[in-house]
């Protein structure tokens, strides 16, 4: 009498098996991958935006402070947008026949803002001042990266509930003078003051508490 099952049947069932059991461990292990990649965080994916503005350009090649178009950054939670009247500023009197500006053009005489995209867009149940930061030390380049080289700005830090509490609970080695706050290649040198200075000078009371940034 033949046999129903071959020897090579035991080896299937071993393998079909350690399938079914790998199968929630090997899904758990791909969301949590998932979830910590750039792709998921929207780290370095390009933002369309309605006017091709250059950063290279104009903070790097022109070392534009953040200030003049993020104007309420040290007074508001928001760091602002440019207005079309900041743009025509400089541009009612340079390239101002350009293609490229036209829809800052068509913006200013229409009295209409420009529809500027957001690129660092946190979910609405956190909260997040910026002018708290930068008054206390913490330069742009911290969060936004190297604006500088961005031909656009894309996000170049996960802004994660981790990445937040890993500043919040040691902020002193990202802490910097007031001055070179927007400072893109600012680096620490012989004559300035240490990180464990500028906490002092600053007071800075890390807070780590949830209402912190869920209110």
């Amino acid at each position: 009498m033949a046999w129903i099952f071959t020897p090579r049947a035991n080896t299937l069932a071993r393998v079909a098996a350690a399938g079914l059991l790998a199968t929630p461990v090997l899904g758990a292990v791909g969301l949590w991958a998932y979830a910590r990649s750039p792709l998921a965080q929207n780290m370095r994916q390009p933002i369309p935006q309605p006017v091709q503005f250059d950063h290279r350009h104009h903070a790097g090649d022109e070392a534009i402070d953040c200030r003049y178009c993020h104007s309420t950054v040290e007074i508001s939670s928001s760091a602002g947008y440019p207005s079309q009247a900041t743009c025509m500023g400089c541009h009612g009197q340079i390239w101002n026949q350009s293609p490229l500006l036209e829809p800052v053009r068509q913006s200013y005489f229409a009295d209409r803002p420009i529809p500027w995209s957001r690129v660092h867009d946190l979910p609405d149940f956190v909260y997040f001042n910026h002018s708290i930061h930068v008054n206390k030390g913490v330069g742009c380049v911290t969060c936004h990266g190297r604006v500088d080289l961005m031909p656009s700005v894309q996000q170049a830090q996960p802004l994660s509930m981790g990445w937040c509490l890993d500043c919040h609970r040691d902020p002193v080695p990202n802490l910097r003078p007031q001055e070179a706050i927007t400072s893109m290649r600012w680096e620490p040198g012989p004559g300035d003051p240490r990180p464990e200075e500028l906490a002092r000078r600053y007071d800075i009371q890390p807070r780590t508490n949830c209402t912190t940034c869920h209110r």
